[in-house]
C-alpha cells in the first residue's frame, strides 16, 4: 500500500499473476462476477486442496468508489509484455488502453489499483488509520501487507503478522505461544485455565481456538451478555462478538475461522445464517463435552473453573433445556454436609433411606442461609441440603425437572414431611398430649390474630431449636425467588407466608399455657406479632412496622422485669 498525500491517492499493489486485456473486461466490467469461482472451476481436482482464496463474490473491488471518485487499475499478465490501464469514475462506463504509465511499485507482473480520494476522505491518507484497518481485518491473512509513503526513504513497514496460530497443528504450538495469543485475542492478563484447539470437517469446515480464562472478564455480567468470540472467514476478520455460543458460555475467549461463510456476511445476517446455527450447536456441545471430561479426569482444574464461572454456567440450567441434563451433571454445590463442592451425583448417592427429593435452600449468602431455622429438622435427620446463593438459583430450581428421577424441593416452601426419616442420635422425649392440645389452642389464637398478614399458622416438624420460622405455601413461589422478582419490579414480594411454630420450644410452651388458661388478652396478641417479627428478622427481612415492634417489645420487657424492679 502506498500513500501519496500530495496527489491524494492511495495505491494498492500486488505481485500476483495479473490480468490480460480480456480478463480486465471480464472481471472488472461486470459487478458481482466472481473471478475466484471461475478460477476454481479451472483448477484441477489434484490442485484444489492447495488453493486458498477469499474473493468469493467479486464485489469487493467496487467498494473503492465509496471513498474515491476515480479509479485506475494497471495490470500486467504473467508472461506478457503489455501493461493495461483500466479507468472508471464508477458511473457505469470504463476505458481500457495500454498507453498509461503504471505506478513505479508495479515493476513486473501483478496489479496496481490507484484510488483518487474524494473530498472529506483524507483519513485514508493517514498511516496510523490504514495500519489499524489492516491489523484489525487482515492481520492473519497469510500474505505480508506493507505500507509506504511516497517520497519517503524508509523501507516499507509490514502491518500484519501474516500468521494465524489456529491454522497450525497443536503439536507445533508451545504453551507460551498459546498464552501470548490468549492475551492478544482475549485482552486478558491472566493465564488460561484451559485451551480448546481443533479443526472441524464435514458438512461445515472451521477451525476453533478457545480459551477458558482463570479470572472473570470485566464485562462478564454486562446486561447484553454478549459473546466475545472473534469470527474470521478464511483468516479475514468479520466481527469480535459472533453469536457462536449461548450466553452462559460468554466468558470464553478465542477465535472461530470458517471456510464456508461468505466474506460479505453482515452482523445482521449472522443471526439467521444456517452455517452460524450449525457451528453454534456443534461448538456448544464440544465445550460442554470438554468440561465434562475435565470434571472426571482433572477434578482440581475443573473446580477452579467452576469457582470462577459456576454462577454463569448455571444460567444455562434455566435457559437451555436441550443441555440441562449435561449442565446438571457439571453443576457443583456447597451443602450442609460439606464446605467443598459437591455434585448432584454425590448428593443422590448419599441420600437417606426413604428420601424422595433433592432439598435446597436459596438465599443471598451461603453462610447466612446455612444458619436458617428451616434447616433444623433436616440437620436433625442428617438430610443433606444444597446451599444456593446465586441469583440465578431462584430461577432454574423452578424449571428443572430433577436429577436421576429425584425432584428438587425447597425447604422454605410447603410443609416438611419427615415421617419416613427418623431423627438421628438421641431423640427428645415426646411432649405430653395435654401440651400438644394447649399448643393447638395457641396456634388457633395466633392464626386468628394474624389472619390479615399470614396465610396460615401451623405446628412445625422442621424446627428443633428455633421458636418460629416463615415458609412459602405449597402453591406459592419460593421465598428467594419472590425476593428476586420484587427487586426487578415483578411483584412486590409481599405475598402472605405460612408461620410455623415449634411446639417443643420453651417460649411456645409458655405461651400455650397462657392461651389454654384464657389469660393474656392483649399481651398474647402482642406476643403473636412479636413471633411474626422474629421470624421475619431470621429471614433477613425488615419488620413491617418498626414503631409497633418497639412498643410491643417494651411492653413485654416491662411485664417481664417490672415485678423484679
Amino acid at each position: 500500500i502506498e500513500i501519496d498525500k500530495e496527489a491524494r491517492t492511495l495505491t494498492i499493489v500486488d505481485n500476483g499473476i495479473g490480468m490480460s486485456h480480456d480478463e480486465l473486461i471480464e472481471n472488472l466490467g461486470t459487478i458481482a462476477r466472481s473471478g475466484t469461482n471461475r478460477f476454481l472451476e479451472q483448477v484441477t481436482s489434484d490442485d484444489k486442496e492447495d488453493v486458498s482464496l477469499i474473493g468469493q463474490f467479486g464485489v469487493g473491488f467496487y467498494s473503492a468508489f465509496m471513498i474515491s471518485d476515480h479509479v485506475e487499475v494497471y495490470s500486467r499478465r504473467a508472461g506478457e509484455e503489455a501493461t493495461w490501464q483500466w479507468t472508471s469514475d464508477g458511473t457505469g462506463s470504463f476505458s481500457l488502453s495500454d498507453e498509461g504509465e503504471a505506478p513505479s511499485l508495479l515493476s513486473g507482473r501483478g496489479t496496481a489499483i490507484v484510488l483518487k480520494l474524494r473530498d472529506g476522505e483524507d483519513e485514508y491518507l493517514d498511516a496510523n488509520r490504514l495500519k489499524n484497518i489492516v491489523q484489525t481485518y487482515s492481520d492473519h491473512v497469510a500474505l505480508p501487507i506493507t505500507l509506504k509513503e511516497k517520497g519517503s526513504d524508509e523501507d516499507p513497514e509490514q502491518l500484519n503478522t501474516a500468521r494465524a496460530i489456529w491454522t497450525r497443528q497443536k503439536s507445533d504450538i508451545s504453551e507460551e505461544q498459546y498464552k501470548e495469543f490468549y492475551h492478544h485475542v482475549g485482552g486478558m492478563v491472566d493465564e488460561p485455565a484451559h485451551t480448546l484447539h481443533y479443526h472441524a470437517e464435514g458438512r461445515h469446515s472451521y477451525s476453533v481456538l478457545l480459551f477458558f480464562p482463570s479470572m472473570q472478564p470485566f464485562d462478564l455480567f454486562d446486561p447484553d451478555r454478549a459473546n466475545r468470540l472473534k469470527l474470521y472467514v478464511n483468516r479475514v476478520f468479520i466481527t469480535d462478538n459472533a453469536p457462536l455460543l449461548p450466553g452462559y458460555l460468554r466468558f470464553l475467549r478465542g477465535v472461530v475461522d470458517s471456510e464456508d461463510m461468505p466474506l460479505n456476511i453482515s452482523r445482521e445476517m449472522l443471526q439467521n445464517n444456517p452455517i452460524v446455527g450449525a457451528i453454534r450447536k456443534a461448538l456448544t456441545n464440544r465445550v460442554l463435552s470438554e468440561l465434562s471430561k475435565k470434571s472426571e479426569k482433572d477434578v482440581e482444574s475443573f473446580v477452579k473453573i467452576w469457582d470462577v464461572f459456576g454462577s454463569v454456567l448455571k444460567e444455562g440450567l434455566y435457559e437451555d433445556f436441550e443441555h440441562q441434563d449435561q449442565l446438571l451433571k457439571l453443576a457443583r454445590f456447597k451443602t450442609t454436609h460439606s464446605d467443598e463442592w459437591r455434585s448432584l451425583a454425590d448428593y443422590v448417592a448419599d441420600m437417606k433411606e426413604n428420601q424422595t427429593a433433592i432439598y435446597f435452600i436459596a438465599g443471598d449468602d451461603a453462610g447466612s442461609i446455612a444458619k436458617s431455622p428451616q434447616l433444623e429438622g433436616f440437620k436433625a435427620r442428617g438430610i443433606e441440603v444444597l446451599l444456593l446463593s446465586d441469583a440465578v438459583d431462584g430461577f432454574w430450581t423452578n424449571t428443572a425437572q430433577g436429577f436421576e428421577g429425584k425432584p428438587f424441593s425447597s425447604v422454605t416452601r410447603g410443609s416438611a414431611d419427615f415421617d419416613a426419616i427418623p431423627v438421628e442420635g438421641e431423640k427428645k422425649p415426646e411432649a405430653e398430649e395435654v401440651d400438644r392440645s394447649k399448643v393447638a389452642t395457641l396456634t388457633a389464637f395466633i392464626k386468628q390474630s394474624l389472619e390479615d398478614v399470614v396465610e396460615d399458622v401451623r405446628q412445625s416438624d422442621r424446627l428443633t431449636d428455633s421458636a418460629v420460622c416463615l415458609v412459602a405455601s405449597d402453591t406459592g413461589l419460593d421465598m428467594q425467588m419472590e425476593k428476586i422478582l420484587a427487586q426487578h419490579g415483578r411483584g412486590d414480594g409481599a405475598s402472605k407466608r405460612v408461620l410455623e411454630i415449634n411446639p417443643d420450644h420453651p417460649l411456645i410452651c409458655a405461651l400455650a399455657e397462657r392461651a389454654a388458661q384464657g389469660t393474656g388478652g392483649d399481651d398474647l396478641e402482642d406476643a403473636a406479632y412479636l413471633l411474626l417479627d422474629q421470624a421475619r428478622i431470621l429471614e433477613g427481612d425488615p419488620v413491617v412496622d418498626g414503631v409497633a415492634f418497639s412498643r410491643r417489645m417494651a411492653k413485654v420487657m416491662a411485664s417481664a422485669f417490672g415485678g423484679a424492679s
